[in-house]
């Protein structure tokens, strides 16, 4: 698939670690993944269910754990939200394989966010989404892509506002694209 991204480079986006305080006066640490499989697992234990789209996050944790091993790999790119020792949010890029041929050349990302439901609403998001963004231009990675529901206009108005541009798929999910270098 062709994708369409804008000519403008996002940003500019500071990568972690940082850490600041949430709307609810909450102190919040993002990080790197660092081999913190068994904090993500038992945050996606404790995800809502009504806030799982698209089929994801899975349910069960060994699906759960399947599902890890595929996002957070070596070439991925990975940020943890903290708060109290607890992870409450979690942003990957995830390579895109299906347009590439191996991994050399690859320069096509997709993006993927979650936040506990009691996070949200608090600046985590905004703050992840940036981070990560961040960490993913010191990786040297150009293109980034999501797809979000039409209707989620909440999660369509922070991307837009982090630097993502939509184009129309004609599907019930709206795809978007950034550049960062």
């Amino acid at each position: 698939m062709s994708r369409i991204y804008p000519d403008e480079v996002a940003g500019p986006y500071d990568p972690p670690p940082r850490s600041f305080t949430d709307k609810a006066g909450r102190d919040i640490q993002i990080r790197r993944f660092d081999d913190d499989m068994a904090a993500l697992v038992s945050m996606y234990l404790d995800f809502d269910p009504d806030d799982r789209a698209q089929g994801i996050p899975p349910t069960t944790d060994e699906q759960i754990r399947e599902w890890l091993d595929t996002i957070v790999t070596e070439e991925g790119v990975n940020v943890i939200a903290w708060h109290d020792g607890d992870a409450v949010g979690h942003a990957t890029l995830v390579p895109d394989f299906d347009d590439n041929e191996g991994t050399e050349g690859l320069d096509e990302f997709e993006l993927a966010i979650f936040v506990l439901a009691e996070y949200q609403e608090s600046g985590i998001g905004s703050q992840l989404i940036t981070a990560l963004l961040g960490a993913g231009r010191e990786a040297e990675i150009d293109r980034v892509w999501l797809t979000v529901e039409r209707w989620n206009h909440a999660a369509v108005a922070l991307y837009e506002k982090v630097g993502f541009e939509p184009s129309d798929t004609g599907s019930f999910e709206l795809e978007m694209g950034a550049k960062l270098r």
